[in-house]
Order: structure tokens, then C-alpha cells, then sequence
């Protein structure tokens, strides 16, 4: 940590302020000694300092000696965004004596730095701002105590692949209660219909029927299959959630909610890089034959000597721009299991790009030395795929050789398709989980928060939110336990106590802001012979929207009151000229 300043102070609070260089991500497009210069004598302002990183260890413990050095009574860090670092900094007040709610975090890199690249001089000057804005609402705020309630000890697993299975397991061993809800009528997704899978060799069904049994040992977890979840009410920890199953109604009481339910495979359309022409198929069609069948391998009763793969189908485009990451593997090892068949087939894979990650580069290798060709086409200009008599023909042209082109003739083709997001509206509406750009639920953050929702007590794992292979779709299950757990464990969990709050006296008891409240944490009732509303701290998710439909202005947020967000707006306007 860098630029230790002491100001003045003043008589009313003493802030810690501390602007972040965030290795650069901020300090490359805006003058972080600048900032600090600008508010070290700002009012109140005891410590303002500037850090490489203010999330590192090193300058956490700092942060922690100068509000205990200095008797710091409110927090301002100037950083990347609060969804990121928030409990991290709460924690870091605390481990000072700080109320945790007595801090502040000002987002400079997402609302500054990497928005105004290509102004400087305007980013350091919107930073002061922010800074301002948010040492204006530290200035105005009072401790506060989140609220603690117990837990429901059980938790409620959506999806019977293998992450939902694995996550089963894991809450059971750990004495947790588990109801494990699958839509299909058996458990096992994707992989109880595959035979041998890379990387080393374990068979899908063994997999999942080994799983089945260590389910089935388990008093602890009680399974529905051709079930599907759809209501859940309740708080934070005490879940009452509905599922269908066989048209009946049961209803569970959960503290947890863990989804895992899965994905699908791209589609191809009818004539899609000939797709519908007979000896055109899938790569999970592909997968079927090999496995299904032994000996010389054939294809509706003739004979296969050559396979062309057409790598990329249904992604990384228009309406699929993403990587499914698997695919390239998953077609690498499927042509290993047809040379172990036949090391005379004749194998041609066509691709834009190829990414067999990890270890799975060794199965490229060994695929090369038994012969695979792997040509490289254009972006813009994919392979040609036409019936001719009772043959394919396959033409492309080959980036590797120059651009040359060449004609195929091959037996089958296989359309090596990606994974995609799997139909879930009722779940989504019934959980109010929030979707990526490519359709898959959302984690807070792919490595801080890699499981956790914004939905309070719902995790995701597995292939639902990102395509995986089945050992990483094992280990965010996994991930997902250990989150679940160290609430349902502990008995208790903490709500946050920034809520909204009626005051009586301003209420008239009209109703306005009982609509506005999507998690029905609002509700008329009577209060000394008047008819006010209340709010249920429990339901409350802090999110204001009922403030502004108060037409009596009687309705206030913790945190974020009206005088707090009078004052932020005026610490902007102040460091207008900075």
C-alpha cells in the first residue's frame, strides 16, 4: 500500500478511505494518486490511501491495523464491483471492530476505468465523484445487525444426472436430508446411455447405476422421478417448495435448493451440412452405433470403411457463439473407440478450431498415430456434404495445405454438435433464476462465486450452467454441498438486515407498495386501530422497489435511506469540477 495520507478529520465521523489500482485494470485509465489527492482533506476524512490490490491479504491486514490504529468509524474502498468483494470487505470492518455496515464500496473499475478507456482525464474525474458519493452515504450511516433465523436441515436437489446425484450423496453423508427431484423416470441424464468414456475408459451406465446404488443405501435421500419442482415460497433457510409427481402435489420443507439440471445437444436442421441425407448423423448418434453394437462396424446395414467429422455444428455462431469446450475431445476419443474396432476405418475430421484441453491432448496424439487426417477450413466457408449414389461426398478446403480443396468420399458423416441450454421456463419462473447471454443459469462469479445465485439459498452445478464433462459437472456438485452445507450445518443463517421499513405514522394504510413487492414481503395489517403495512424482515430483499410507489413517503431502506441516496447525489455534484 502506497500515498498514506492523514487528513484532518472532523468532528463528526473519521473515514478510512482506500482507492484500489487493481494491477492496473483501473490505474492504466484513471490517476489513482490523483484521487486520492483530491478527497485526503475532504471533511471527516482521517486515512486515504492507495493499494496495488486492496482484496490482497497484505492490505486487508493494513485496512484492519488502521481502523483500530486510527479509530476509523466508517469504510470507503474504491474498487471493482461490490457483487464481487462486498462480504470480503464486511469482514475486514469486522475483523477491525467495525460494524460491517458502516462500509462502503465505490465501483471504479466497471463504472469508470473499463468504461472510459479512452478518456483519462474524464475517468479521474468521474472517479472523484464516485469516491464523493460514496463517503457521503459512509458519513450518514448507522451499525446495523443482520438478522439470524433458524434453517430448515434439509435440502431439495433438482436434476438426477450426475452432478445431482453426486450432490445427493455428498448433503447425505454429511447428515443432511436430501429430496432429489428428476423430471425423467429414471435417474442418470445424459450419461446412463453412454458406454466408455475418456479419459480413462470408466463406462457411463456403470457409472450411474454405481451411483444408483450408493442413492439407494442412503435412508437419508428420498427420490422423485418423473417429477418437476414448480412453487417455492418462504424465507431465506425455510423453503416450502411444491413438486409434481404424477400429478400430485408434495409439498417439502427445504433450506437449500440445489439445480443440476443438466442440458441438450444441438439439433441440427433438416439439411443442415446435408443433416436428414441417410448416413448423416450426430455425434450422440454415432456414440449409440458404437455402443450398441459390436464387431465391424455398420450403419443401417452397410458397412462403414470411412467417417468425415464436421466439427462445430451449432456453435460458435450467430445463434450459439460460444465454445461447448467437450466436443472436440468427446469426437477425438469416439474416433480411438472406432480404430479399436476397426483400425482400418478411415477417419477425416474437419474443423475451425480444435481444443482438446488438459491431458486430452494425449488422446489427439494417439489419434494421429493411428492415422486420423484433421483438416482446417475457413470460418466463413464450412464443408460441402452431398449424397452421390451410395456414398458422401464431402468437399472442402483445407487451410493447412494452403487453401487447397479437396473432395471426400465417405461412408458416414458425423456432425460433431455442442451443447445448449436446456428448456426450463417453469423452473426459471418458479426460482426466478437469472440466465447468461447464451441461455444457461448464471453463477455471481465464475471463480469467487462459482455456484451461488443472486437468489438467496439457491445454487447451480453441473452442465446447467456452462457445458462440462462429466468430471467437472461432478466437481461443482460438489462445490454446491459445500455451500449448501455451511448453512444447513450451522442450524442458523444470517439475513441481511438492509430492508425496507415503514414508518406507521407517515402510513395510511393504502396498499400502493403491496403489489411492487415481487417477493410478498409486504402486507396490510392492523396497528393500534390503524391500518399500516408491514414488512417481513425475513422476506425482505432489500431491493427498494416499494420506496418510490409510497405515496406518503413512508417507506425507507436501510442502507440506502432517502438522506443517504440526497447525500451521495450532492458528493457527485461536489466533485463535478474535480
Amino acid at each position: 500500500m502506497s500515498g498514506h495520507q492523514e487528513g484532518s478529520g472532523g468532528p463528526g465521523r473519521r473515514l478510512g478511505v482506500y482507492v484500489c489500482r487493481c494491477g492496473g485494470n483501473i490505474s492504466d485509465y484513471v490517476d489513482v494518486g490523483r484521487v486520492v489527492d483530491a478527497i485526503k482533506d475532504d471533511a471527516d476524512v482521517v486515512v486515504a490511501r492507495e493499494a496495488m490490490f486492496t482484496c490482497s491479504d497484505a492490505t486487508q491486514q493494513e485496512i484492519v491495523q488502521d481502523i483500530a490504529e486510527q479509530r476509523l468509524d466508517g469504510l470507503v474502498v474504491a474498487s471493482c464491483s461490490p457483487m464481487l468483494h462486498k462480504f470480503t470487505f464486511r469482514e475486514v470492518a469486522r475483523r477491525g471492530g467495525l460494524n460491517p455496515y458502516e462500509y462502503t464500496q465505490a465501483n471504479i473499475r466497471e463504472q469508470c476505468s473499463w468504461t472510459h478507456t479512452d478518456d483519462r482525464e474524464g475517468a479521474t474525474r468521474k472517479a472523484v465523484r464516485l469516491v464523493r458519493a460514496a463517503m457521503a452515504r459512509t458519513r450518514l450511516s448507522e451499525p446495523l445487525e443482520p438478522l439470524e433465523v433458524e434453517t430448515t436441515g434439509a435440502a431439495l436437489v433438482v436434476g438426477g444426472g450426475v452432478a445431482g446425484m453426486r450432490a445427493a450423496i455428498g448433503l447425505a453423508d454429511l447428515g443432511i436430508g436430501v429430496f432429489l427431484v428428476e423430471r425423467e423416470a429414471e435417474l442418470g441424464g445424459w450419461v446412463r446411455s453412454f458406454g466408455e468414456m475418456f479419459p480413462n475408459g470408466t463406462s457411463g451406465r456403470e457409472l450411474v447405476e454405481r451411483m444408483r446404488e450408493e442413492i439407494a443405501s442412503r435412508p437419508a435421500i428420498k427420490v422423485f422421478t418423473e417429477a418437476e419442482l414448480v412453487a417455492k415460497s418462504g424465507t431465506y433457510g425455510n423453503y416450502e417448495v411444491t413438486v409434481h409427481v404424477a400429478r400430485e402435489a408434495v409439498r417439502l420443507q427445504v433450506g437449500q435448493i440445489l439445480v443440476a439440471t443438466g442440458f441438450d445437444t444441438y439439433q441440427p436442421e433438416v439439411g443442415e451440412l446435408g443433416y436428414g441425407i441417410r448416413g448423416v448423423v450426430t455425434l450422440a448418434e454415432l456414440r449409440r452405433l458404437l455402443d450398441g453394437t459390436e464387431g465391424p462396424i455398420r450403419h443401417e446395414g452397410r458397412p462403414v470403411r470411412s467417417i468425415a467429422y464436421i466439427y462445430c455444428v451449432g456453435a460458435r455462431d450467430g445463434q450459439h457463439p460460444y465454445c461447448s469446450r467437450y466436443c472436440c475431445t468427446a469426437a477425438v476419443h469416439s474416433s480411438l473407440l472406432v480404430s479399436d474396432r476397426d483400425p482400418e476405418v478411415r477417419q477425416y475430421h474437419l474443423y475451425r478450431d480444435l481444443r482438446t484441453y488438459g491431458k486430452n491432448e494425449l488422446m489427439f496424439g494417439e489419434s494421429r498415430r493411428r492415422g486420423s487426417a484433421y483438416l482446417k477450413f475457413a470460418d466463413d466457408e464450412p464443408p460441402e456434404v452431398r449424397a452421390e449414389g451410395e456414398r458422401l461426398r464431402v468437399k472442402v478446403r483445407d487451410m493447412l495445405t494452403g487453401g487447397a480443396e479437396l473432395s471426400l468420399m465417405a461412408d458416414l458423416v458425423v456432425l460433431v454438435t455442442g451443447a445448449v441450454a436446456r428448456e426450463n421456463d417453469e423452473l426459471i419462473a418458479t426460482l426466478k433464476l437469472p440466465l447468461s447471454r447464451d441461455g444457461f443459469f448464471n453463477e455471481i462469479h465464475p471463480k469467487l462465486r462459482p455456484v451461488e445465485t443472486v437468489v438467496d439459498g439457491v445454487s447451480i452445478c453441473g452442465a446447467c450452467q456452462s457445458p462440462k464433462t462429466v468430471a467437472e459437472s461432478v466437481a461443482s456438485g460438489l462445490a454446491a454441498v459445500a455451500q449448501a452445507a455451511a448453512v444447513l450445518k450451522a442450524g442458523t443463517a444470517q439475513l441481511d438486515p438492509q430492508v425496507a421499513v415503514v414508518q406507521p405514522s407517515s402510513c395510511t394504510g393504502c396498499g400502493a407498495c403491496v403489489g411492487s413487492c415481487p417477493f410478498e414481503a409486504i402486507s396490510i395489517s392492523a396497528v393500534d386501530g390503524a391500518r399500516v403495512a408491514t414488512i417481513d424482515p425475513s422476506a425482505c430483499k432489500g431491493c427498494g422497489g416499494c420506496v418510490p410507489t409510497c405515496p406518503e413517503d413512508a417507506i425507507d431502506l436501510r442502507g440506502y435511506t432517502d438522506v443517504q441516496v440526497r447525500a451521495m447525489i450532492d458528493g457527485l455534484l461536489e466533485g463535478a469540477s474535480a
